[in-house]
Parts: C-alpha cells; sequence; structure tokens
C-alpha cells in the first residue's frame, strides 16, 4: 500500500518505507523464529531498513523511474535557436506574434519586424520569445 500511494505523492519517499515493510515481512516468513520476541523489533527493523533504503538507494532508483536529469541543461527548452515567422509585426516596447513549427508566441525584439519576416529565437521568458531577424 505504502509503495502504490507513491504515486499520489511528491518527493519519492513512501516507496522506500513499503520497500522497508516488505523487507521485514520477509524476514518473518522466513525466520520466524527470529521475530517472536514481538512488534518493538519489527518497528525497529522498518525504521533501520527505512533509513538506509533511502539514504543510499533514493537517488539510484529515483534515477530510474523520473530519468537521469545530471547531463541536461536546464536552461534548454527546445526552442532557443529555432527559426520562425512573424505573424503580427513587432515594434520597440510592443510585442507582436511570431510562429515557431506549429504554435503562435507573444515576441519581443530590439529592432521592429514587419510581418512575414523570417526570425530566430534567442531566448524564452514564460511564454514570450525574443526574437532577432534571420540571416
Amino acid at each position: 500500500g505504502l509503495m502504490l500511494a507513491e504515486i499520489l505523492t511528491p518527493g519519492f519517499v513512501m516507496f522506500f518505507f513499503g520497500l522497508s515493510a516488505a523487507t521485514v515481512g520477509v524476514f518473518l516468513m522466513v525466520l520466524p523464529e527470529a521475530f517472536s520476541p514481538g512488534l518493538k523489533w519489527q518497528l525497529a527493523l522498518f525504521s533501520l531498513f527505512s533509513l538506509i533504503y533511502l539514504a543510499t538507494l533514493r537517488r539510484y532508483v529515483k534515477s530510474v523511474f523520473f530519468g537521469d536529469t545530471a547531463g541536461n541543461d536546464p536552461l534548454d527548452d527546445g526552442i532557443t535557436g529555432r527559426l520562425g515567422e512573424v505573424v503580427a509585426a513587432t515594434a520597440h516596447g510592443t510585442p507582436g506574434r511570431v510562429r515557431v513549427g506549429d504554435a503562435e508566441w507573444d515576441a519581443v525584439s530590439v529592432e521592429p519586424l514587419a510581418a512575414g519576416a523570417k526570425v530566430k529565437v534567442i531566448s524564452r521568458n514564460n511564454l514570450t520569445l525574443t526574437v532577432e531577424a534571420a540571416g
């Protein structure tokens, strides 16, 4: 149940509580005599395994489920550097519209750009692109 509850919660922590509960359960099935002292030892082992799993496995298992983002550039949004076309003219201080691929974006530029001009995306700020004349 704890491992499934991970789907509903952020942070990828509850999975390891479920894994430690399963580990204690396996120990109970395999070595029932060792756990005859009672619930205190089971809870102590559950806590110990939870800490061990969180400290050692979390970063490795998280990269398997969510992908490894260590090599990705967080500033590379996939649109910077692409070419587009002005749909609505831009003027200094007044945003216009550009089409990049199949999407239209609000756009600003340093120099005025007429409709139909080819542009290159320099950067993105939320849903507004900064463009310059291409070529």
